[in-house]
């Protein structure tokens, strides 16, 4: 009997808080910044789906042969008439790829399900404007409490100059 050993296609890695801290940071001072400036308002800083709409895209994407995903930097348009509230802001689209070896390596096609039509996922919850109400500004005040991601000390909070429009803190 032959065995055929499937080749991993794992490229990420878990990384740790400073990591995560580190990149958000930058983002909002070498991006963000200059994003909200150029649609005259904040631009979202994250987009969030559910564990359920997740594993059920991923069953999607096996259902049709499927072994990734793409998330593609996005925006919405100008006028965007199902979510107004996202009008202008930037987004993520996850695509279904299908992973493919060739000459000149591994390739991720993104995965279509018929002629012209991709598989694909959007209209996560961003963040602004869909931030929570829970958004507090004090640190947590008991011992061995975690903070929230909208607590002063949390992850990427960042004070940003920008100049003579003073201090942002995101």
């Amino acid at each position: 009997m032959t065995t055929i050993q499937k080749k991993s296609l794992k490229v990420g890695r878990y990384v740790d808080t400073n990591h995560v801290d580190s990149v958000i940071r930058n983002y909002k001072k070498e991006r963000w910044v200059r994003n909200s400036e150029h649609i005259g308002k904040e631009d979202s800083l994250s987009v969030w789906y559910s564990v359920e709409e997740l594993e059920g895209f991923i069953a999607k994407i096996k259902e049709h042969g499927g072994d990734g995903i793409k998330m593609y930097f996005a925006a919405y348009p100008e006028n965007f008439d199902k979510k107004p509230e996202y009008s202008n802001r930037q987004t993520i689209v996850m695509v279904a790829t299908r992973s493919r070896e060739s000459e000149a390596g591994l390739t991720n096609k993104d995965l279509y399900t018929n002629p012209g039509q991709i598989l694909a996922y959007n209209l996560g919850s961003l963040c602004p404007p869909n931030c929570g109400t829970g958004g507090s500004t004090k640190p947590p005040t008991k011992p061995g409490e975690e903070p929230s991601a909208d607590d002063w000390g949390g992850i990427g909070v960042t004070i940003v100059d920008r100049g003579a429009k003073g201090l942002t803190i995101v």
